[in-house]
């Protein structure tokens, strides 16, 4: 008796995804994480998404600084401008 090539749910044995399939790219209005809070509305989906898109990238600055692809000073100002942009978002979503 064969054993076959994928498991019952259908993902393969041996670790391919099947083509098309991307493990770790997802679309930007898909969010991260589901939102929880008390308050639901769209416009408090939508700053979720903001906020976490804003904690992935200041997570991503750290790296490069912290494997000397920015200087301080860059790391500094990029995330300070995407600190900005989440201010503004909040101001015109939950205001």
């Amino acid at each position: 008796m064969a054993l076959k090539d994928s498991v019952p749910d259908g993902n393969p044995r041996n670790g391919n995804q099947p083509e098309g399939d991307q493990v770790g790219v997802r679309s930007p209005l898909e969010a991260h994480s589901s939102y929880r809070g008390d308050d639901w509305t769209p416009t408090s989906l939508v700053f979720h998404q903001n906020l976490e898109s804003f904690a992935e990238r200041v997570g991503l600055i750290v790296a490069l600084q912290s494997n000397g692809k920015l200087s301080q000073e860059e790391a500094y100002a990029q995330i300070r401008t995407i600190w900005k942009k989440l201010g503004e978002s909040k101001k015109d979503l939950l205001s």
